[in-house]
């Protein structure tokens, strides 16, 4: 059996942490949409969960700077270091998103630009996950593609691997997972093209899977 492109992922990111760092930068792009995922998360001083935080810049810089306690999950140890170096008062966990040993509840999960290097098969997964770690009155945001498929990118001469599933079914298990969307923009010209999606866990709301 072939080897998936899904599975050279984490290598890459381990492997090729400095180009990574060099190409990301520290531009904020993303600016408006954190801005709103702040405005929604409640009480003060929120626990938030940046799921493939990277080195923790820009985004969760952004975050901890406006007063969020962050929990960082990322599968590069060389890029988890710099974030431990930059923001040692916070918590930087090296981990598979989809083996993630973390307690919550969280008042906020955010995934961006990282969920969807799983395999369809592998998202559908997560959003029990999400349920389980996301406090009642949670906002979730993560970014995903536009349709059911699976597309290939390059990163420092290797294929990069991106999932995707359809909108209705991102609805779907949002639901199952006890969350409402709150916002969702296809392809957001103002952020590089970004498909983006905002979720709020419903209070007190048990989780209910979807029938298949």
């Amino acid at each position: 059996m072939s080897k998936s492109p899904a599975d050279d992922v984490v290598s890459i990111y381990r492997e090729h942490a400095d180009a990574f760092v060099r190409q990301r930068g520290t531009g904020l792009i993303e600016r408006a949409w954190l801005d709103a995922f702040l405005a929604l998360l409640p009480g003060a001083s929120p626990r938030v969960l940046d799921i493939g935080c990277g080195f923790g810049v820009p985004i969760a810089q952004y975050l901890i700077e406006r007063g969020c306690r962050i929990t960082g999950v990322d599968t590069s140890v060389p890029l988890l270091n710099r974030a431990k170096a930059a923001f040692p008062e916070h918590r930087w966990v090296a981990a598979d998103m989809r083996q993630m040993a973390v307690a919550g509840p969280f008042d906020g999960l955010i995934a961006w630009h990282s969920f969807f290097h799983l395999s369809p098969e592998d998202q559908r997964g997560m959003f029990g996950e999400f349920g389980r770690l996301a406090a009642p009155g949670a906002v979730l945001m993560f970014t995903s593609g536009t349709g059911l498929g699976e597309a290939i990118g390059e990163f420092e001469g290797r294929p990069l691997y991106h999932g995707s599933l359809e909108g209705a079914e991102y609805r779907e298990l949002l639901a199952g997972g006890g969350f409402e969307v709150v916002r969702h923009v296809v392809e957001d010209a103002g952020c590089g093209g970004a498909t983006v999606w905002v979720a709020k866990r419903i209070e007190d709301k048990e989780m209910v899977r979807p029938e298949r």
